[in-house]
């Protein structure tokens, strides 16, 4: 089922109904919204920083919709149905197709005007990824990745590229307002020469950073697959790696060793972890 829908005959209007599919959520349910939320219209899920909106909810019913239908037989794990009903990501770890929603990566963007927000979406089988789509509403950009075919950003290739050896490797590690202290210790082995961590933005937009290599790479202490499933197969798609602390690969139903990260090349993803390692161990 999801072998034809990804590479059979059909596979490239297939893959083009689901850009348009997440297009067409965007420019019903989020961009309209942009900078015109009302107060009414933003909550507080877990606390100030973690925060909700009817672009999110509506955008995210409008491609639950919209992906089924594209793929029937699929399920739909998206952040906010999780968040009403946590059971919904043990589709994560069954037998059928998945698609992977974030509505809004990077509410707290979205809300304050910033237009660093992304709509990611993922198609997973049995734990493995086969495609993923990010996209940037305010800035029309469409990065696609399709497993062993690559990855494109508005149909040009994507690749991470070799950093610069003279120059520091700038990592975009988790937002302090969401880590936990040994998390920060973790972060704060990465203030060595040669490497310039700052706080995360749109996860989903710092991945595409990595891919378009203008960003070395990031590492982060939460596993919510929303937030990183596209990213990771587009970074893989366009050259680069990824690893957790322990060494593995990231596991999309959880569990994971954190934190991980994701890097344009395996000798940088080494060296982050590596730091992070010592700073667990010391």
């Amino acid at each position: 089922m999801i072998d034809d829908f990804v590479f059979g005959a059909d596979a490239a209007r297939n893959l083009s109904a689901v850009e348009e599919a997440v297009r067409k959520a965007a420019a019903a349910e989020i961009l309209p919204r942009f900078r015109q939320l009302a107060e009414h219209e933003i909550v507080e899920k877990n606390g100030p920083h973690d925060l909700v909106t009817v672009a999110d909810r509506l955008a995210e019913e409008h491609l639950t919709a919209a992906l089924a239908e594209l793929l029937p037989g699929s399920v739909v794990v998206g952040e906010e149905a999780v968040h009403a009903d946590p059971d919904i990501v043990q589709a994560l770890s069954g037998d059928a197709p998945v698609w992977i929603v974030d509505p809004v990566d990077g509410t707290r963007q979205f809300v304050h005007g910033d237009p660093g927000f992304a709509t990611l979406v993922a198609l997973a089988h049995r734990g493995e990824l086969y495609a993923s789509w990010t996209y940037a509403p305010a800035s029309d950009r469409m990065a696609v990745a399709v497993r062993g075919a690559g990855a494109w950003l508005n149909g040009a290739a994507l690749r991470c590229g070799t950093p610069d050896p003279d120059a520091a490797l700038t990592v975009a590690t988790s937002h302090p307002d969401f880590t936990s202290p040994e998390e920060t210790a973790a972060f704060r082995r990465l203030e060595v020469p040669g490497l310039a961590p700052r706080p995360c933005g749109s996860a989903g937009l710092e991945y595409l950073a990595v891919a378009e290599g203008s960003l070395g790479a990031v590492a982060f202490g939460w596993e919510n697959a929303w937030d990183h499933a596209a990213g990771l197969l587009l970074v893989a798609e366009a050259g680069g790696a990824s690893a957790t602390v322990a060494g593995e690969r990231f596991r999309l139903a959880g569990g994971n060793a954190l934190p991980f990260t994701a890097a344009r090349d395996a000798a940088s993803a080494r060296r982050i972890l590596d730091l992070i390692r010592g700073a667990a161990d010391s």
